[in-house]
């Protein structure tokens, strides 16, 4: 799997430790976010990751800010992206199953390397879950997103 992956300031540790073991999964990580902990923004790394995801350049995105909060926002504002911070395995799974999420964040404030670790594999070996009642409520957030253009 192709993984974006983007952190703020706050986020480049925890990014730091995430590529190396995404890579040691085997997927093929592109870095779009900032290199050092010098002060930065992080909606310039979401839209990054988030535009590379949604137009599928980049099969799911990773990004990592402080509280994990700030980033869902931005990345959320993309058209086709559905991003969620998680804080369990269950909720990776459900967001994969329930809501096909695309993004996942994580806020190195409150999440050890090793919870998150965990957390990223399950999320990415979770497919949607095809039965009705889920894709039909996919299917009314895609509908209300387009009627908005």
């Amino acid at each position: 799997m192709k993984i974006a992956i983007g952190n703020d300031h706050r986020g480049y540790e925890l990014k730091l430790n995430l590529v190396e073991y995404l890579k040691s999964l085997g997927h093929e990580v592109i870095d779009m976010g900032f290199h050092d902990k010098s002060a930065s923004d992080h909606p310039v790394a979401a839209f990054k990751v988030a535009d590379a995801v949604a137009k599928k350049e980049c099969d799911r995105g990773v990004l990592i800010c402080g509280s994990g909060v700030g980033m869902v926002v931005a990345a959320n504002k993309v058209k086709g992206i559905v991003a969620f911070n998680p804080t369990s395995i269950d909720q990776a799974k459900m967001s994969r199953e329930h809501n096909d999420a695309n993004v996942i964040v994580f806020g190195s404030n409150f999440i050890s390397p090793e919870l998150a670790r965990a957390i990223l594999k399950v999320w990415l070996k979770t497919k949607a879950d095809g039965d009705e009642r889920f894709i039909r409520r996919r299917k009314i957030i895609s509908d209300y997103e387009k009627s908005r253009e």
